[in-house]
Order: C-alpha cells, then structure tokens, then sequence
C-alpha cells in the first residue's frame, strides 16, 4: 500500500462500507458483508463520487470499497478521495476496464487493490480478507530501513549470453556477502533456470501470480516464494510450454512492489522479449545490466536494447556488461564492439567453461562455487559497481534518442563492412 491510504490504527471506525454503482454488486457486497459479521446498511448505491461526499462529513471506515463504473477520470476521483479519507484506510476499488496502466496509476495512488466487474462473491470475500491481514498486520517502524531499496533487472541481448547465471549469483552475493534481504525474481515463466542453478524445485508461485494477480501481497510473497539461503528468497516458474502467458501484466507490476516492500534488493531475471509486451516492467528499476558478448547479432542487439532504455526508461542506470570474453577467436574486438554502441563496456567477464560446468553441477552459483576463478572476480566486481550506482543522485543527462539510435546503427553497419 502506498501513501495516502497507509494503514495506521484503525481504532474504532466502521470495519467496512461500499459504495457501488449497481444492483447486481450490491448484492454480491451485501451477500459479502453477511459472510464477515459486517451490517448490510454499510453497502450503498453510489460509486466514488458519493463515496466522496460522504466521507468528507462522516468518518472513514476501516476498509473502504469503491465503484469506479460511473468515473470519467479515475485517477483525478481517486486523488479526491484521499484528500477526505483518513490515514489507516485501506482502499479497494472495483470497476469495468480492464487496462494494465490504469492498474498501475491506480496503485501508485495508494489503493490495496482493483476488482474487474462483475466481481464474484469469492473474488472479493478475498479482497477483504487481504485488507483486514494488512490492518492486523504489525507495523514496521519506516526509520528501521538503513538502505533504500535496490532493484536491478538482467537482460541479456541473446539468449545463451549468461544473464541468467549472473543474475543468479548477483542476487547470492547481495544476500549472501552483503547480508541483505533479496529477492530474485525470475520471469522467464517457461525456461527460467534461477531455482535450477541453485538445486532447488521452482514451484508454481510465480505462474499462482499470473493466474491470480489479485491475490499478490505480503503474505503472498511468504508463501510462494523459495529460500535460497536466510536472505534470498526466489519466485519462478518451469510452465509447460503449451502454456503461453495470458496476463496483461498487472501481476508482474503488483510482484515488484510486493518485492520492493519485503525485500531491501531485488533482482529479475528479464528476458528482453518481454519488455516489447510489458514496457512498465523497467519503471521503478534503479540498474539495468546488459549482458552481451562480442559478437555482431549480439552488438546489433545491445545498441537496440540501450536506444529503447533512453527512450523507456530514462531514469535507470545501465551497466554493460561483455561476458564469455576470449582471448581469442573473438567475432568483434572490444574497441569497434564500444565503437559501434557508442559507449564503453564497463565489465569484461572471461569465459571459464570448468568453472560453470562445476557451478551447474554443485547447484551452486558460479561465485560461490569457484571463489577463486576470474569468472568469480568478475561478478563480484559487477556487483559491488550495481551496489555504487544504483541509488544515485539523480543525474539529469539528456538523451537523444532519435538521433543517437540513427548514429548507431550506422556504426553497426560500419562493423559489417568490416565482415
């Protein structure tokens, strides 16, 4: 839950009132309200804007429910509804459109959670019970937190580039050397391997939380979630492959901020096709790692993979990251590879085929199984540089990015001349 709904005593305020736009939700609500012990009478006909008007003279209950149908500007009703309601409420909306940047906008804004109509009695018997776990809930003292939370998202440019084993052993150290709670989030919901290289069985969490977004929180997160070790838990999934993902990616959106509220670090494992379908994917990521090697498709990729960074997510700091580098036999040098993405590579990581078979057959990830190796070093080094640069200052660069991508990829095809 985000601010202006935090919850804080509930103290001795109605536990529950409703304020719908139709008969056939009032009476699944009421029908609701008999299964909790909660009086009828607290389920109105009326969606936001009633709901509004009645609580700027009349106190805030504990729960509050909301129909969004009638709202022309949800956000805009949403944000009027926190200048009356009291701190300690926590707010579910319901409503017809089922969108994934509303979701977002409407989280953002402090609501618990959204319900598409029509809502079963199920669906939001659940909603509640949600609700009435985070009022009981205890409550952490904010000044507590000694470091800001760190998300980082590992994308490699090709499949078979490593990203996986370095995001693996990025999330081991932070838990592990660092001490800090993390949480490895891998989205590869078919051939993700975070729980494999760690010995360990996926589970069904992560494909629980597409199937179900609604049912995401706190204790959610407990549940479905693998330990790794004391401090790095693991969501991930092996979904059959005649399994394709139907999501329109509000669970993946409610995962992060479940993860960022329960862990100090987090991790995901992102597969770059899946920021073509769900682009908010990068919208609270503080560090970006690209994970290439040097070769021309995986150039080609890395300069379109940095041009939709600048355009998408300008805030994130981005990290590159050459790995299986050899001494040689090598497609493109590291000179022309930095020559055609515009930018240096800040991490070489050499490739140690012993070392990863050893790791793969230890189930242990690669920094912790040859402690000693370069490949080792490498990640360490990457590690300790995403722990520098991922809670900056902000930096007010100025991207161009129209005119940069055009540059090049005429750098690109300057390496192909080369061919």
């Amino acid at each position: 839950m985000n601010a202006p709904f935090k919850s804080v005593s509930a103290g001795a305020r109605d536990p529950f009132t409703a304020y719908v736009c139709d008969d056939l939700t009032l009476d699944v609500v009421r029908t609701v309200c008999d299964d909790m012990g909660w009086p009828q009478e607290k389920a109105f006909k009326g969606g936001l804007r009633n709901a509004v008007q009645s609580l700027s003279v009349s106190a805030s209950p504990q729960i509050l429910l909301v129909d969004l149908s009638e709202s022309g500007d949800p956000i805009s009703d949403i944000n009027g509804l926190a200048e009356v309601c009291e701190p300690g409420t926590v707010v579910i909306a319901m409503g017809q459109v089922n969108d994934v940047r509303l979701y977002r906008d409407l989280m953002l804004s402090g609501l618990q959670d959204y319900l598409l109509k029509p809502v079963s009695p199920d669906a939001l018997r659940d909603a509640v019970t949600h609700a009435q776990m985070i009022l009981n809930a205890p409550k952490h003292d904010d000044g507590a937190k000694e470091h800001p939370h760190l998300s980082t998202a590992v994308i490699g440019t090709r499949g078979g580039v490593g990203a996986s084993t370095i995001a693996t052993s990025i999330a081991w150290l932070l838990s592990e050397r660092m001490g800090h709670l993390t949480g490895l989030l891998d989205l590869d919901v078919h051939f993700g391997t975070g729980a494999l290289a760690l010995d360990l069985e996926p589970g069904r969490g992560l494909t629980d939380a597409i199937d179900n977004p609604s049912r995401i929180d706190g204790l959610f997160i407990e549940r479905a979630t693998i330990k790794a070790n004391d401090k790095l838990s693991i969501l991930s999934a092996e979904a059959a492959i005649s399994s394709p993902i139907m999501t329109d990616g509000s669970a993946f959106f409610q995962l992060q901020e479940e993860f960022r509220a329960a862990f100090e670090n987090t991790v995901i494992d992102l597969p770059r096709n899946m920021l073509i379908a769900y682009p908010h994917l990068l919208h609270d990521v503080n560090v970006a790692v690209i994970v290439c090697e040097l070769t021309l498709a995986s150039a080609r990729d890395a300069i379109r993979l940095l041009a939709w960074l600048r355009a998408n997510a300008p805030s994130c700091q981005t990290i590159v990251v050459a790995n299986k580098a050899q001494a040689g036999g090598i497609e493109i040098s590291r000179k022309d590879f930095e020559s055609s993405i515009e930018r240096k590579i800040d991490l070489v990581i050499p490739l140690d085929s012993k070392a990863t078979a050893q790791a793969a057959k230890l189930g242990k990830p690669l920094v912790d199984s040859v402690r000693s190796s370069k490949v080792a070093s490498g990640i360490v080094a990457l590690t300790d540089m995403i722990k520098s640069t991922g809670v900056p200052e902000e930096e007010a660069t100025e991207t161009k990015a129209a005119s940069s991508k055009k540059s090049m990829m005429a750098g690109f095809k300057s390496l192909l001349a080369k061919k």
